[in-house]
């Protein structure tokens, strides 16, 4: 094979982590009338205060009438979250993008809208693209924090019908490929929501990179083996965001949002030696598990360290009686390191596996390489041969998600 050394090379990308912002109708048309009132709706309303401090983000509305920048606010039960700029900061310059509230109007259509998304695909090189939710949060924590469970079972099945019938229904050509929630504070219900979905050709659930940040079980635990189950049993990735425990890495309470955005890798980490110390992987051999946004480069050491631990201290580590392969062994069938601006993880590859490796544009977030994620690709993939570049940019993709040969989502099948 020859290395990649035209313009036309590039091949058209799978994006495994954009994310959808809501249409403010998501709910409302969804939820019987008793909990229009309580379910999520949209208002707008005045900024009274927001901090990003220690990696905790804290807005507070204002009353009608108040002085402050207005911005539309998702309200649920108690919950008040606006629409910020780092929710949808493509188009901005690196300069522009602030912490600061913003309404529909202020937002790159594409964001929301399925047809202006599919139009800034074609602008980015992009086929197809799995998104991530915003208001219910990474892994619908959202719904989890609530107080009334039955509203908040509701709100994670209009969220995955709407996900799977509007979001990625016949108007995004099979180029959206749906991601469905589950009710994390029931693994028999998260099943049950894992197959009803699988049913309609889902293959990717959100969940959290550490559950106990959500005031959940830890995967060292059985708790979560009916959820895990029906994922091996239906080939349901379960796809991790970075901050999907609630939490971003940071060092102090008062660490500048800077210090969190360097070291976001860190949650992916930690959640990384978690499963492949956690016996799961041999427990249900079809799991296949993913980090969305976590990037890669940090990969090879923690799998050469959890070999040397594994190797030499598994007897006193509590885990010789259930992690019986090398972690990097269980790593290279189970687990996807995605990417969107990694040029040292490329450079190091072969200690991760080509395999093992998937990209993403992260659009329409601060961190986004839109609309350039093909030049990125070919700066950092040059060094590659073709058939290395075709797996990462998509092959993997298509293989892990079901897709067509041709990288579509098919539905039902």
């Amino acid at each position: 094979m020859t290395d990649m050394d035209t313009e036309t090379a590039f091949p058209l990308i799978i994006s495994v982590d954009d994310h959808t912002v809501e249409p403010p109708t998501v709910w409302q048309d969804r939820l019987p009338k008793k909990y229009l009132d309580t379910g999520p709706r949209t208002v707008r309303a005045p900024l009274k205060e927001m901090t990003f401090l220690g990696g905790r983000f804290k807005p507070v509305m204002g009353r009608p009438g108040d002085d402050g920048p207005l911005g539309d606010w998702w309200v649920y039960e108690d919950l008040h979250r606006p629409l910020t700029r780092l929710d949808t900061a493509v188009g901005y310059s690196r300069d522009e993008i602030k912490l600061e509230v913003i309404t529909y109007e202020q937002m790159r259509p594409g964001s929301y809208d399925v047809p202006a998304r599919l139009a800034d695909m074609d602008v980015n090189h992009v086929q197809s693209a799995l998104c991530f939710p915003t208001f219910p949060r990474f892994c619908g924590q959202t719904f989890t924090e609530a107080k009334d469970r039955e509203l908040g079972l509701l709100c994670v099945q209009a969220y995955n019908d709407w996900m799977v019938e509007e979001w990625c229904g016949p108007a995004a050509q099979g180029r959206l490929i749906p991601l469905t929630l589950i009710p994390l504070w029931d693994a028999e219900l998260a099943a049950a929501e894992v197959r009803r979905n699988a049913a309609r050709g889902v293959r990717a659930v959100a969940f959290s990179e550490i559950p106990p940040h959500l005031g959940l079980p830890s995967v060292h635990t059985d708790d979560w083996d009916p959820f895990l189950a029906a994922c091996d049993e239906t080939g349901t990735v379960v796809a991790m965001h970075i901050g999907s425990s609630s939490r971003m890495p940071s060092t102090s309470a008062d660490a500048p949002p800077a210090v969190g955005s360097t070291i976001t890798f860190a949650n992916c980490c930690f959640s990384m030696v978690d499963w492949l110390m956690s016996g799961k992987f041999e427990r249900f051999p079809n799991l296949k598990i993913m980090y969305a946004e976590g990037q890669i480069g940090w990969i090879p050491y923690i799998l050469e360290r959890a070999d040397v631990v594994w190797e030499e201290n598994r007897g006193w580590g509590g885990v010789a009686d259930k992690v019986r392969r090398p972690p990097s062994e269980l790593f290279a069938g189970h687990v996807y390191g995605c990417f969107f601006d990694d040029a040292f993880g490329l450079r190091n590859l072969d200690a991760i596996g080509v395999g093992n490796v998937l990209y993403e544009t992260d659009y329409p977030h601060s961190d986004s390489t839109w609309p350039k994620s093909r030049e990125v690709g070919e700066a950092q993939m040059g060094h590659l041969d073709a058939d290395v570049v075709e797996r990462i940019v998509r092959g993997n993709a298509i293989e892990l998600l079901g897709l067509t040969p041709d990288g579509r989502w098919g539905g039902t099948r």
